[in-house]
């Protein structure tokens, strides 16, 4: 792997970096407080190919590679995670879910508006009794003539009350487990579909986050994304590359803690010095800025292996697992050094710490990514 960027990727970071200081930081806090960050960003993001990395141009995407689009992520979870999971979600989940399972009619209906940012997506696939042991979602989806008729209830869905298209996973037959499983596009304004926005989270807290209700939704067949009954497979393969955005956006708050920690501890003095020259806050420095790299060089991994058609799964559960760990330790560093100014929300360390938690908890726990690498490693399945 070449650790040095292409002047493309380096132009793409830049790019995110500035808008990132112009358009995301200056208002982190404010839309922390509101529980809502301002929907123009949506736009925004779109009209700089935010929203259209790797997917193709003939779509309405912006091309790309996997590592220009981790660096994207990387910078707008530096500026704000809440910011990054829209992106995340709606690109990394589901329009890139579309162009590689979609039909031609299903590319052409939905990915030019979702790069654009016309238009967002959600992922239904997590329900109020099925989050890691997802193969066993209870949705249903009924087959009557040429339409399906949906119902059921998903929870904990980002993007869900803002956007247009839920890819949703309901189970099409009676077989146990994933084998029952199917995807669907459903639009967001059929009948039967309510949405519930969820406030009062510990982090992430401009991210609109939802619960679905689907009662008696109609799609027609053509609705269906991928072949009936591989709707898990569908859903494997979106959290495989999923965790390296992921893991991007964790090296962002993780960098976002290293930059105001430095930033505190030269301004602020104690016993006559600038804390920045007290050892023990050389350490703490010193600890985040470790976990900064090795989680960059875990995420750049994974999009190397993905850029050149290797397999990546695991790569990408070790990157998940260490960088949001990561997250969290640099976040609470940072508040450390900080003291108790880091205790208010005048100051960043609070947030990231926020922030930063739930990274441990979606897209597979920190548990189960440690299933899956051990898997992996021994051959031996744990499920």
């Amino acid at each position: 792997m070449n650790l040095e960027l292409s002047e493309e990727q380096t132009a793409v970071r830049r790019l995110a970096r500035e808008f990132t200081e112009r358009e995301i930081a200056p208002y982190a806090a404010d839309w922390d407080r509101a529980e809502s960050v301002d929907r123009s960003i949506v736009r925004k993001l779109g009209d700089l190919g935010f929203l259209g990395l790797t997917v193709p141009e003939q779509y309405g995407g912006s091309g790309g590679d996997h590592l220009a689009y981790a660096l994207v992520t990387e910078e707008l979870g530096r500026g704000d995670s809440a910011v990054r999971g829209i992106v995340s979600v709606s690109l990394g989940l589901v329009a890139k879910t579309i162009a590689a399972w979609g039909t031609e009619e299903q590319k052409q209906a939905w990915l030019p508006r979702l790069c654009s940012g016309e238009a967002l997506g959600c992922f239904g696939l997590t329900e109020p009794d099925t989050g890691s042991d997802a193969g066993n979602l209870t949705t249903r989806a009924t087959r009557e003539g040429d339409e399906y008729v949906l119902g059921g209830s998903k929870m904990f869905i980002t993007n869900g009350t803002w956007a247009d298209v839920v890819l949703l996973f309901a189970r099409t037959n009676a077989e146990p487990g994933h084998r029952g499983v199917s995807a669907f596009l459903v639009p967001a304004d059929s009948p039967g579909l309510t949405r519930r926005e969820i406030h009062g989270k510990l982090g992430l807290r401009g991210q609109a986050t939802a619960e679905l209700a689907l009662d008696g939704v109609r799609v027609p067949a053509g609705a269906m994304l991928g072949p009936e009954g591989k709707g898990f497979s569908v859903a494997m393969s979106a959290l495989a590359k999923g965790r390296m955005s992921v893991a991007a956006g964790c090296v962002g708050i993780a960098q976002a803690a290293l930059d105001a920690a430095v930033a505190y501890a030269g301004r602020r003095e104690q016993f006559g010095k600038p804390i920045a020259r007290h050892q023990l806050v050389q350490e703490l420095i010193a600890d985040i800025s470790v976990d900064v790299d090795a989680a960059r060089l875990l995420t750049w991994r994974v999009a190397d292996l993905i850029d050149r058609g290797q397999s990546f799964a695991t790569e990408a559960s070790t990157a998940k697992l260490f960088a949001s760990e990561a997250a969290v330790r640099a976040a609470s560093n940072a508040l450390q050094v900080h003291g108790g100014y880091g205790y208010i929300d005048e100051y960043p360390a609070g947030k990231l710490l926020r922030d930063a938690r739930v990274m441990t908890l979606y897209e597979g726990t920190s548990q189960i990514q440690k299933l899956l690498i051990g898997r992996a490693r021994t051959g031996v399945s744990a499920f």
